[in-house]
């Protein structure tokens, strides 16, 4: 019975390599390239670090950067021209023929049934190289329960977690990996990062808040520039959007592959400078009728909390007025025009247009 069992297995196993084969070929994808390249960095930097041709930290963020790269190269594949439909026939062949009697020398020379399970500190114990990702994730988590001190561990896990899709994981990673390691650009853009995806997409106030560190560390840096610019969409800012996204297409490097997808985003804004009734409208028109007001209030609510943190946004100012009159909370607009005024006094041209609005609007005095 046992052998009949190793026989159905021989020949699922013979089968799963067979099918591909069998149907029409895809080729090869062209992000498979530049995913090959990224894993081969990151095995070269674990090499160097093991050696220590570099320093611990100068890896670390090398290996993150390759992991992004990776990332991106991952989700850009495009298929290349199938490969020969004569090799893959050929290849069926060699393979009903060489997997079973490769398995049956294998087993007759090093197996038998009763032989058992490797040891489970041997397998955490192998080399790198050799295990597959789950079995390495839960290498380094076992070795961060018994060093939640260890920095670099967390700051590993991270972006690993956020491609994974664990983004409630891959924030608390993050977030240890800037409490311990200290603030740089590229750990504040991952945390934010993080917070991102584990809003579904929403730029939170903390996240916000993440990548504004990031910038104002490195103000060339692109990634937290991205995501301030989709702050700002988000909350219906769409002139500084545009600015912030204008500025990173203007600087993006030559044949950069993100810049024609981020230049579509800037025309699509279009060019109105302001967010009025209608903007606000159209930006939650796709949501129910009961979640439509909450979303306004909530693009509200993020618009307020930026100008109370730079408060020389005039045009940030002047949708702040339009929004509260738009939710009809006139007391709300009204001290919105008298905090606009106190922190646009030293620009006359500024209060000119805070006082055109306010007389419009009915809210002068």
């Amino acid at each position: 019975m046992l052998w009949l069992i190793f026989a159905v297995f021989t020949a699922v196993a013979v089968l799963s390599v067979l099918w591909p084969l069998a149907k029409a070929p895809r080729g090869v994808a062209r992000g498979e390239i530049g995913i090959a390249i990224y894993k081969a960095q990151l095995a070269e930097i674990e090499r160097d670090e093991a050696q220590r041709v570099v320093a611990p930290e100068d890896a670390q963020g090398a290996k993150a950067e390759a992991a992004r790269r990776l990332m991106a190269a991952d989700a850009a594949i495009e298929p290349l021209p199938a490969a020969s439909r004569t090799r893959a026939r050929l290849a069926s062949v060699g393979v009903s023929i060489f997997v079973p009697v490769l398995a049956l020398s294998l087993y007759a020379t090093i197996g038998h049934p009763d032989m058992p399970d490797a040891p489970l500190a041997a397998r955490l114990d192998a080399s790198p190289a050799r295990m597959d990702l789950a079995a390495a994730i839960a290498k380094i988590e076992a070795h961060l329960a018994q060093h939640p001190d260890d920095g670099r561990g967390f700051e590993v896990l991270a972006p690993v977690y956020l491609r994974m899709g664990r983004a409630g994981d891959a924030v608390s990673a993050a977030r240890a990996a800037l409490r311990l390691l200290g603030e740089t650009p590229a750990r504040h853009a991952l945390y934010g990062e993080t917070l991102v995806a584990a809003a579904k997409g929403v730029v939170t106030p903390e996240a916000k808040q993440s990548f504004e560190a990031a910038a104002a560390k490195d103000p060339s840096a692109a990634e937290p520039r991205f995501f301030l610019g989709l702050a700002a969409e988000q909350e219906g800012d769409k002139a500084g959007a545009r600015e912030i996204w204008g500025r990173l297409v203007a600087e993006a490097p030559q044949g950069a592959p993100w810049a024609q997808a981020l230049r579509e985003k800037v025309a699509a804004l279009g060019a109105g400078p302001e967010a009025t009734q209608d903007g606000l409208a159209a930006k939650s028109e796709a949501l129910p009728e009961a979640g439509q007001m909450t979303a306004i209030r909530g693009m509200v609510e993020r618009l307020a909390s930026r100008l109370a943190q730079n408060g020389q946004d005039v045009e940030g100012w002047l949708r702040l007025v339009r929004s509260y009159t738009v939710l009809h909370e006139p007391g709300k607009a009204r001290s919105a025009l008298i905090d606009a005024k106190r922190n646009l006094a030293g620009d006359p041209n500024a209060l000119v247009r805070i006082e055109t609005l306010a007389r419009e609007l009915g809210l002068e005095g």
